[in-house]
């Protein structure tokens, strides 16, 4: 089984929300830039917690 392509997750849901990554970073008080690390480096889960809440998406459906 693959590891899964967080960013990528992330990306798509904040296309379907409207929303930019970069807005996405600064709302959830992530550092710019920080997201895009997360196929390659796991985040936290506060941090990963904040962007499913913001995004209105499972937070599992991040990690799929």
């Amino acid at each position: 089984m693959s590891e899964p392509l967080i960013y990528d997750n992330i990306c798509k849901a904040a296309k379907k929300a409207g929303v930019s990554i970069n807005l996405l970073e600064k709302e959830c008080d992530l550092a710019i830039g920080s997201t895009c690390k997360w196929n390659s480096v796991s985040p936290s889960v506060r941090s990963l917690k904040k962007v499913s809440d913001y995004l209105g998406v499972p937070f599992e459906q991040l990690l799929e």
